[in-house]
């Protein structure tokens, strides 16, 4: 089809290397997947907060026999990555009093945006870790009273005095969980490990030649939303 069809005015050519018929085959080779995208730098933790967030999602999603957890898919990029814009700021959420305790199906009620809920949520964590053992904050504990102290606000078992333990943990939970299974090009799933633990293929935009499996599995790489290098050059 001319683009003149569409666009209404002189005829346009289009040329011929803009566009090529597949048939029988996929436009990439398989067992291959895009180099994982680098956050390198921190954008909204300080770097004592950086090392407790890293600490709370490497006990979330543990590396162990599985394979790599939070600490190895960049987790702690990926939420330090969203908290420096838009979401950390609430900028999409009401956030104008009065703010009272609501029903489980009202969902986050607090006058802490995202971001002011990680900075307090830390601080509070981090000063009832200091008084609680010995002057060490949470990053400092061992890994087994770590998980009692996650397990004590999960079961809301601890409260802080100016932010709810309660509404962090919620919240930290769900950005790891995020964190760990979102596409690359957003800072975390680092060499897309969530993916390949459950084994999702990404993004891809043509299962046909896998249709006719007879419900076995089927191990293929995964591909991310900016695809992989190769694709450009070929």
């Amino acid at each position: 089809m001319l683009l003149a069809t569409v666009l209404g005015s002189a005829p346009l050519f289009v040329p011929s290397a803009l566009s090529r018929t597949l048939s029988g085959s996929i436009p990439w080779i398989s067992g291959t997947s895009p180099a994982p995208r680098g956050f390198d730098a921190a954008r909204f933790f300080t770097a004592a907060e950086r090392r407790c967030v890293d600490a709370l999602v490497s006990r979330l999603i543990p590396t162990d026999e599985l394979g790599p957890g939070a600490r190895e898919a960049g987790v702690v990029d990926f939420i330090d990555n969203q908290l420096a814009g838009s979401f950390g700021r609430g900028e999409r959420w009401y956030m104008k009093g009065p703010f009272a305790d609501g029903l489980e199906t009202q969902g986050y009620q607090s006058e802490h945006a995202p971001a002011a809920l990680y900075r307090a949520g830390i601080a509070a964590l981090d000063n009832h870790c200091r008084q609680r053992f010995a002057g060490r904050v949470f990053a400092e504990l061992g890994e087994e009273d770590q998980d009692a102290l996650l397990k004590q606000i999960e079961d809301e078992g601890l409260e802080f005095e100016d932010v709810s333990a309660t509404a962090f943990f919620g919240m930290l939970q769900d950005n790891a969980i995020e964190g760990f299974f979102s596409d690359p090009i957003y800072g975390g799933n680092r060499d897309m490990v969530g993916w390949k633990l459950v084994g999702f293929p990404g993004a891809r935009y043509d299962y046909r030649d896998y249709l006719d499996h007879n419900g076995a599995r089927i191990s293929i790489e995964p591909v991310g939303l900016s695809g992989r290098p190769a694709w450009s050059a070929e």
